[in-house]
């Protein structure tokens, strides 16, 4: 989508309404993943690809279609051994397609959104796929604001709530609803499409707990590195495919990267001569979440290091440490699970207290 925006842009300036064809659903080996687009404007030009060649010819005489009537349409490409002539995926996956009207008309947010993602300011864009609500319907959400509607306040309160969360990591994919927002409910299909790079975690110390931290940080949709000064321990082959391992001391390493109020820095080497340089640069510079690991003396210690040199009572109290919540963690596995928690908790404001011992809403109105 992002790379089409421009052409899609131009089109919906000059008045010019176009179907647009994104993929909702994919299962098997589908080609192309949730997000992947394809558009057809003013003198059939094309634009984008849905499926990388196999379904195209199908797909333009649909967004033809839509284009003309108006109408959103839903539509299911998988292969078919009865018919090797059919139009299908030759890998033999599935995709599922929804296929829009965009113009001024349907869709006044639209330039909105594509100048947000022009600029690189996030915005999610929700849309109905399915059930008791009108198909194709969006409602367009950034971080403090929303435009649009999918129908129902209840719906858009419980969808505004849950774009926000995906967004917050770059995610996209379906989400289930009843027609009032009911969380409970499937009876309507939402397709949640994020535009913002995932956020960072950064992690530091090539110990068994960070590839576990690595592991879960990575499901949570972060984009994962590990950093640590000794070459033998930060090794690839160590760390979950897709993870990026540098070596580098850590301090060095942080101070030539870009951080966010995403990102989430994780220290677990627990040695003076490393955690100590590294926090002090970490804890003056932008990051949702930092966290270091060690006991309670080793706490005590670091902290007394970091006010020597210079930290703030503002900058330290921003230091997470020891790392996790209060789970009695005691694998690898396991102390993941706590930082991660943390982490969600931070983010959300959430107390880490069970749901049992607590009151009202679960998901507070706006959150």
């Amino acid at each position: 989508m992002r790379e089409i925006l421009p052409a899609l842009r131009a089109w919906y300036t000059a008045g010019e309404p176009f179907g647009l064809a994104t993929v909702v659903g994919v299962s098997r080996s589908a080609p192309r993943g949730p997000g992947a687009s394809m558009a057809v404007g003013p003198d059939d030009e094309v634009v984008g690809s849905v499926s990388g060649g196999c379904v195209e010819g199908a797909v333009f005489e649909l967004a033809r279609e839509v284009a003309a009537s108006g109408e959103a349409r839903l539509e299911t490409f998988g292969y078919s051994d009865e018919d090797a002539f059919a139009v299908g995926l030759t890998c033999g996956g599935e995709i599922t397609l929804l296929v829009r009207p965009v113009s001024p008309e349907t869709d006044p947010a639209f330039a909105e959104v594509a100048d947000s993602v022009a600029a690189g300011r996030p915005v999610t864009v929700a849309t109905v796929t399915d059930g008791p609500a009108a198909l194709g319907a969006t409602l367009a959400v950034w971080p403090d604001r929303v435009a649009g509607t999918l129908g129902t306040t209840g719906l858009d309160v419980a969808v505004t709530a849950d774009a926000r969360g995906e967004l917050a990591l770059g995610a996209t994919g379906l989400r289930h609803y009843g027609p009032r927002g009911e969380r409970r409910e499937d009876a309507v299909t939402v397709f949640l499409h994020s535009f913002a790079p995932p956020p960072r975690m950064l992690v530091f110390g090539a110990i068994d707990y960070a590839a576990a931290v690595a592991r879960i940080g990575a499901f949570l949709g972060y984009r994962v590195t590990v950093c640590d000064a000794r070459p033998v321990f930060a090794t690839p082959k160590r760390f979950p495919a897709g993870v990026e391992v540098v070596v580098d001391w850590p301090h060095r390493y942080l101070r030539g990267t870009d951080t966010d109020d995403r990102t989430v820095i994780c220290v677990l080497t627990h040695d003076p001569k490393f955690d100590v340089p590294l926090l002090e640069e970490a804890l003056r510079r932008p990051a949702e979440y930092i966290g270091a690991m060690g006991s309670r003396r080793t706490h005590d210690e670091r902290m007394k290091r970091l006010s020597e040199a210079g930290l703030t009572e503002g900058e330290l109290s921003r230091l997470r440490s020891p790392v996790g919540l209060d789970l009695g963690a005691r694998t690898p596995e396991e102390v993941a699970v706590s930082v991660a928690a943390e982490i969600v908790a931070l983010r959300w404001g959430g107390s880490g207290a069970p749901l049992a011992v607590t009151g009202g809403a679960i998901h507070p109105e706006g959150a």
